[in-house]
């Protein structure tokens, strides 16, 4: 039996970026992450300070021990292997290219990664964690994803906490038919 797959956002779930400025979550460590310009041709060059990124080591070990196939669903995309996987302990995951999707604002208000992410799945159940969905994603979802989806919001001011690692593996052991 196929496991069903766990999309990860990282800025809101991963990274509470939304919580107090000035106050690290406890059990959070600050990585540094350099910006890079957005032209193509100056890809390398550094521009304005570096992003902080918050990040709970044992989150790692938790995503794991889900039951899923974990691939990233984040504008980070091939980055999250090269900034967040080692910190979270993670392997180098698969990740959803959005080309073209991204950023672009949908005339009927669907969330950009929505469809991307239902194209991906091909018809595996996932769930997908993010700070951004809204009802209009989960009907999407539903009018055009034959398998069983879990849209999971978090609360980009202290992301991913215990009740979201339990709604997961509830919905993972159902999704998985045990």
């Amino acid at each position: 039996m196929t496991r069903p797959l766990l999309y990860l956002d990282v800025d809101g779930p991963l990274n509470p970026y939304a919580a107090k400025p000035e106050r690290r979550p406890a059990g959070y460590v600050t990585l540094r992450v350099p910006r890079i310009g957005g032209d193509p041709e100056d890809r390398y060059r550094l521009t304005r300070r570096p992003l902080r990124v918050w990040l709970a080591p044992g989150h790692g070990p938790a995503l794991l021990g889900l039951g899923y196939d974990l691939c990233w669903a984040t504008t980070w995309m091939a980055e999250a292997n090269r900034w967040i996987a080692p910190v979270l302990g993670l392997p180098e995951l698969p990740f959803v290219d959005f080309g073209d999707a991204l950023f672009q604002e949908r005339p009927d208000g669907v969330h950009w990664k929505t469809a991307p992410l239902v194209d991906h799945a091909d018809g595996r159940p996932f769930a997908w964690v993010d700070d951004e969905q809204s009802e209009r994603d989960q009907a999407y979802v539903t009018a055009h994803h034959r398998a069983p989806a879990l849209l999971h919001h978090v609360d980009p001011r202290i992301g991913l906490r215990e009740d979201d690692f339990r709604a997961l593996a509830d919905f993972g052991r159902s999704a998985a038919g045990g």
